[in-house]
């Protein structure tokens, strides 16, 4: 492909957004980078999923969440300069230009889907994958984007603001998913925690001020994951997701011929790896051609297939019959899914062979604060600097940093 071309003049442009109101790019290669086809893409491709099945009004997108994340950056920046630290104009081109495109590999449904439609290979290798090609197309003026996404930087801070657990994706993704679902305990400050950020010794911290700020932007992460990302309907609804491209994957090995977009039957047809697509450019071409229509569009036609399991699968998606799902907080008795399992094999008329595509388990695991990670630091007015657990008093932040596994099962609401 061609390097893009910049246009010799420039007139700034503006996004009117229902979060944050109007949204200016004044930058000509920023957006070239968001009319980029692979970037316009995400227009295509919902921020979460099948969680419009729970909450009716989550149908934003990927697009406009790397759009906010962008507007944050912006404010971040000019923050962040007024208390004398330093940052270029390249490096803020740079650092805009690593959060929009931080979520560019993301495939349909979001994380409904993930580590699905191609095995062992998560969105942010993907995102990667993007951004270098994006590189060559332009001449190589995404390097330094490239270097602070991968944290190869010398300034960490900027890669911080990317990446971390107090970035602007998450401050974006939480105020925005909380906006359109309607879950009023996501609603965090943004404009608060952004004006609190200052940098010391390389790394972002928050002044001491700002800490009741960062304590509702922990409990509301963790309120969000189980009140809207990880809710059980929400868990039910992509894992039978997941199922019906199982089977539809199952079906084409058997040399049924399926009825797909040519990108998906690509997909569908073939297991692609992490290798493939660092071995074959094309695959990553192919991707760039998958959003949620190829796979909603599949599922519907799937919905009258000759084979029964798939249609059956498919048409309790379409008509939002969901599994039933049991979530608790110990593992899953197997004495108690056997008894399903009989029941539904009975009831459903099926094969013993299919019966786990209509009943099964897993888990799932959540913690608001990794203190493993690159923490969340306090800046006092002494100078000194401490981790978000041992700085606040107001809540056991230690507590909230512990992982939550939950177990669940699913099972057809016949039974």
């Amino acid at each position: 492909m061609n390097k893009v071309q910049s246009n010799s003049v420039f007139k700034r442009k503006i996004f009117n957004d229902p979060v944050y109101g109007f949204i200016t790019v004044s930058d000509d290669f920023i957006f070239q980078l968001i009319e980029h086809p692979y970037f316009q893409r995400l227009r295509r491709i919902k921020q979460l999923g099948l969680t419009h099945l729970v909450y009716p009004g989550s149908f934003h997108t990927r697009f406009h969440h790397a759009m906010g994340a962008m507007h944050l950056m912006g404010e971040a920046i000019e923050s962040l300069r007024s208390k004398g630290n330093k940052i270029t104009e390249e490096e803020a081109q740079a650092v805009n230009a690593a959060i929009l495109l931080h979520d560019i590999g993301h495939g349909p449904f979001s994380h409904a889907l993930e580590n699905c439609i191609v095995e062992d290979i998560n969105h942010e290798y993907l995102s990667q994958l993007f951004m270098e090609r994006l590189n060559t197309q332009f001449g190589g003026k995404l390097q330094l984007a490239i270097d602070i996404f991968q944290n190869k930087y010398s300034k960490k801070f900027l890669h911080q603001l990317v990446s971390s657990q107090l970035d602007v994706d998450r401050l974006d993704y939480l105020k925005r998913d909380s906006f359109f679902t309607g879950v009023s305990e996501g609603v965090i400050s943004t404009e608060r925690i952004i004006k609190m950020m200052n940098v010391v010794n390389d790394n972002l911290v928050i002044e001491a001020k700002g800490i009741y700020s960062i304590e509702k932007f922990i409990i509301a992460r963790r309120l969000m994951y189980w009140q809207v990302y990880l809710h059980k309907t929400v868990l039910s609804a992509g894992y039978l997701m997941i199922k019906i491209l199982q089977r539809a994957k199952y079906l084409s090995e058997q040399g049924l011929s399926l009825f797909a977009t040519p990108a998906f039957h690509e997909f569908i047809t073939h297991t692609y790896r992490k290798i493939d697509f660092d071995k074959n450019p094309q695959i990553l071409d192919l991707f760039a051609e998958l959003d949620d229509f190829d796979i909603y569009s599949s599922i519907k036609v799937w919905s009258n297939s000759s084979d029964t399991i798939l249609a059956t699968l498919c048409k309790k998606l379409i008509n939002r019959q969901l599994f039933h799902i049991d979530l608790e907080k110990t593992p899953i008795d197997e004495l108690k899914m056997e008894k399903i399992k009989k029941e539904v094999i009975k009831t459903l008329n099926i094969s013993p062979s299919d019966i786990d595509y209509f009943v099964f388990s897993d888990k799932v695991e959540n913690n608001a604060y990794d203190t493993s990670n690159i923490n969340i630091n306090i800046l006092f007015k002494d100078g000194k600097i401490l981790d978000l657990a041992e700085a606040s008093d107001q809540l056991n932040i230690s507590v909230l940093s512990q992982t939550v596994t939950k177990y669940f099962l699913c099972y057809p609401k016949e039974i």
